[in-house]
C-alpha cells in the first residue's frame, strides 16, 4: 500500500490539488489558442477521455483576448500558461483561469512578479511555478550544471519570491526530458518543501517512446508517493496523454478508472484469439466505470491459477473458453458465445456491486 507525501491541498476551480486529494490528470491543448471553437472542441474531447485540467498556451496579447470565450465554454477549469510578459498573467487573471503557470524568474522582475501575485491573491487563483532544465539561470548551471539540485535550487528561490509576497497556494512542477533527472529533482523537492507536486517527463517524445518514458518517471515517484496532478507530455493527440496518463496511475496502484483487463502474452499454448478477444471486451465495456478486474488467458497453464485475482476471467480450450471468478471455475461457453456471455456476466457483476454502494 503507498503512503502518499502530505502536501499542502490547493483549489483549482472545483477541484483540490495535493492534501490527500486524488492524483488529478490534466493536459494541454495543441490548437492555437486564438482558434477558440477549435480550442473548446479539443477541450470537450478531453474530458470526454477522462482529463480534469487543460492548460492552453497564452503567448500573445491575441491569446489572451481569446481566454474569456474559452473559460466560459470549457467543462474542465482552465489553466494559462505564461512566459516573459506578466501583462499576459494578468489578463489571463482577468479572463477567470482557474490556476495560472508562471515562471517567476522570467516574468520580468520583482516589481511585475508582485503585481501578478496581488491580483491572484485578489482572486484566490493558484499559481504554478514552472521549473524546466532547459531554462535554468546561469548561475546555478555554473554551480552545478544541470543537476537535481539545480532545479531545486531554482524552485526553492521563486518558492521564497512568492512566498515574501505573502502568498502559498502553489503547486509545483521540475520538468525534464531526462527520467532520473526528474525524478531524483522532486524527491530532493520533497525534502525541502511540502507545496503539491506536478509530475511529467516533458519533451517526452513520440505516442510509443514518450509513454514508456513517462511511465517509468511518473510511476516511480507515485510509487514513491510523491505526486499530486500529472501531465503526460507526448507528441500526439492529448486525448493520448489522457489515456496514457490513467494507465499510469492504475498501474501505480494510486486510482482505478473503469474495468482493467489482464491478459496474457499468447504462445504455441494458447488456445483462443486473444487480441481479437481483448479488443471486443474493452469496447464492449468501454463506458463502464466499476473498477473490476478482468482476465483473459490463452491456456489452461496462466487461466484460472495465475488469474486467481480476477473478478471475472476467460481461459481457454479446445473448442470452448472457461470463465471462472476469483480462480475458480464457474461456466464453460463454446468460443463463438463466449465475449457475449463473458460481458453479460461482467455487467451482472457490476449492476450488483453498484447495487450495494
Amino acid at each position: 500500500m503507498i503512503t502518499r507525501s502530505e502536501t499542502k491541498a490547493v483549489r483549482v476551480g472545483a477541484l483540490t490539488i495535493g492534501g490527500g486529494a486524488p492524483v488529478v490528470i490534466q493536459s494541454m491543448t495543441k490548437t492555437k489558442t486564438t482558434d477558440v471553437d477549435a480550442t473548446l472542441v479539443q477541450i470537450r474531447e478531453l474530458a470526454a477521455a477522462g482529463c480534469e485540467l487543460v492548460r492552453v498556451a497564452v503567448p500573445d496579447e491575441a491569446a489572451a483576448a481569446a481566454l474569456p470565450a474559452i473559460v466560459a465554454g470549457s467543462p474542465l477549469p482552465v489553466v494559462a500558461d505564461i512566459h516573459f510578459n506578466y501583462r499576459l498573467a494578468l489578463a489571463a487573471l482577468d479572463a477567470g483561469v482557474a490556476k495560472l503557470r508562471i515562471n517567476p524568474g522570467n516574468i520580468g522582475g520583482q516589481e511585475r512578479l508582485a503585481a501578478v501575485v496581488e491580483k491572484a491573491a485578489k482572486k484566490d487563483i493558484p499559481l504554478r511555478i514552472g521549473v524546466n532544465a532547459g531554462s535554468l539561470e546561469k548561475h546555478l548551471l555554473a554551480a552545478y550544471g544541470v543537476s537535481p539540485q539545480a532545479l531545486v535550487e531554482s524552485a526553492v528561490s521563486h518558492i521564497r519570491l512568492v512566498e515574501r509576497l505573502h502568498y502559498d497556494k502553489l503547486v509545483i512542477s521540475l520538468k525534464a526530458s531526462s527520467v532520473p533527472l526528474t525524478v531524483a529533482a522532486h524527491r530532493l523537492l520533497a525534502e525541502k518543501v511540502s507545496y503539491p507536486q506536478h509530475l511529467g517527463i516533458t519533451e517526452a517524445g513520440s505516442a510509443f517512446s514518450g509513454s514508456i518514458h513517462s511511465a517509468v518517471g511518473i510511476g516511480a515517484l507515485l510509487l514513491d508517493g510523491l505526486g499530486d496532478t500529472v501531465r503526460v507530455s507526448l507528441t500526439a493527440d492529448p486525448v493520448e496523454e489522457v489515456r496514457v496518463a490513467k494507465e499510469i496511475l492504475t498501474a501505480a496502484g494510486v486510482r482505478r478508472f473503469g474495468p482493467r483487463i489482464i491478459s496474457c502474452p499468447t504462445c504455441g499454448r494458447c488456445r483462443l484469439d486473444i487480441k481479437r478477444i481483448v479488443e471486443e471486451i474493452t469496447a464492449k465495456l468501454a463506458g463502464m466505470t466499476e473498477p473490476l478486474t478482468l482476465a483473459v488467458m490463452g491456456c489452461a497453464v496462466n487461466g484460472p491459477g495465475e488469474a486467481r485475482e480476477a473478478d471475472l476471467g476467460i481461459s481457454g480450450g479446445k473448442e470452448a473458453g472457461l470463465i471462472f471468478r476469483r480462480g475458480k471455475a464457474v461456466k464453460k461457453v463454446p468460443q463463438d458465445k463466449l465475449v457475449a456471455e463473458f460481458v453479460r456476466m461482467v455487467e451482472e457483476l457490476a449492476g450488483r456491486r453498484e447495487g450495494l454502494d
